[in-house]
């Protein structure tokens, strides 16, 4: 690993992955090449991604390089008139923005180095929590992506604070440290997630009304640790009868939830694509935390913000690590737009959250090569 500015980076490699271009629900998970039949209730609980963030810029992918302007860095703990004007312009444009003065940087180093050092444990350690056909949490290396294989290895937990959803976790054995700091992990970044929903509420000036409504759940979110090494993550004697790898590492997709708190090593490469449909850089800096908003949040403001179309680019030379966590609304919640800011009209109807979490499923299910439901199926003509 290297030191850079105070954080231990693990230095990690990815590659061609997958070309989805949406995240995926739990139940849509793959096992090999065959859908996994999912427990109903965490796959209302949970949505994976499929692959990681932030990986590093290669030729013919390279973003504008406005990036470094266009995706603002706030001090959440003494937000400036000036970031949160520009917070407000990079939400309406591409949905991104970094945080700093958030207070984790010792857990973040610790945080790290447990995803290191889990990933380069023996490989049984990873096989004895292997993802299997009932359950989508604990480690796998074969996830598909519109029918192609991504080019990553995972780890994925939900909330360890809620009984009834830490009996779905798997942990490894034989890592001492690494369960506890897992569970100090989520439980900061539920916590700065509800600061950085409140410092979007104030952005937005928002009445109590809507910040009651726009809301994440940590018993209802994730995280992932994402590690891309370099090459194939499945053993060559072990891929007879799997799909290829895609050409990309990740495709284009917003993600369905809140907003996503991401953690992005020195590798660098991951992109936002902006309102008029230029891609640009979120380049990483040492010691902040990326945010992007979701699908939820482009609703509740009526298209005044932006959820976060973003996509990996290829890979080729250093491993690589990444680490989302994923803030999605109550299982029950009904996403509508905030009335006070539909100045004219609503442009989307409401609907249930596990609902459109379902639908995604049924999308994928039905076709996988057809694109999961997203927030334009509820929009009013």
């Amino acid at each position: 690993m290297a030191r850079i500015a105070g954080h231990w980076w693990p230095k990690a490699a990815p590659e061609a992955g997958s070309d989805e271009t949406r995240p995926t629900a739990v139940s849509e998970v793959t096992v090999g090449s065959e859908p996994a039949a999912v427990s109903e209730d965490i796959a209302e609980t949970l949505w994976l991604d499929r692959a990681g963030f932030g990986v590093i810029v290669r030729s013919g992918w390279s973003g504008d390089d406005r990036g470094m302007d266009a995706v603002p860095v706030v001090d959440i703990a003494n937000p400036s008139s000036t970031s949160i004007a520009a917070l407000d312009a990079a939400c309406r444009d591409h949905g991104f923005f970094l945080l700093e003065g958030h207070g984790l940087d010792d857990l973040i180093d610790r945080t790290w180095s447990e995803t290191a050092r889990f990933f380069d444990a023996d490989q049984s350690i990873r096989d004895a929590i292997r993802r299997d056909e009932t359950n989508p949490l604990g480690w796998f290396d074969r996830e598909l992506t519109k029918q192609k294989r991504d080019s990553k290895e995972v780890f994925d937990f939900i909330d360890p604070a809620t009984p009834a959803r830490d009996r779905f976790n798997r942990w490894p054995k034989g890592l001492e440290g690494f369960h506890e700091t897992m569970v100090e992990f989520y439980a900061a970044m539920a916590d700065l997630a509800e600061r950085t929903l409140g410092l979007v509420h104030n952005t937005l000036e928002l009445g109590d009304e809507s910040r009651l409504a726009m809301v994440g759940d940590p018993a209802a979110s994730a995280v992932r640790l994402n590690h891309y090494p370099v090459g194939d993550p499945v053993p060559e004697d072990e891929r007879t009868n799997l799909a290829e790898l895609g050409e990309t590492a990740l495709g284009y997709h917003t993600d369905p939830g809140t907003i996503t708190l991401l953690l992005q090593d020195n590798t660098g490469g991951l992109q936002t694509e902006t309102r008029d449909g230029e891609w640009i850089d979120v380049t990483p800096m040492p010691g902040t935390v990326v945010v992007n908003l979701a699908d939820a949040v482009q609703v509740w403001t009526n298209d005044r913000y932006r959820a976060a179309v973003h996509r990996v680019v290829p890979m080729t030379t250093e491993r690589r690590f990444s680490i989302p966590y994923f803030s999605n609304p109550p299982r029950t919640t009904v996403v509508e737009p905030l009335a006070e800011l539909c100045e004219d009209s609503a442009r989307y109807r409401a609907f249930n959250w596990a609902d459109f979490m379902r639908a995604r499923n049924d999308d994928n299910f039905s076709d996988a090569g057809a694109p999961d439901t997203q927030i334009s199926a509820y929009a009013i003509s």
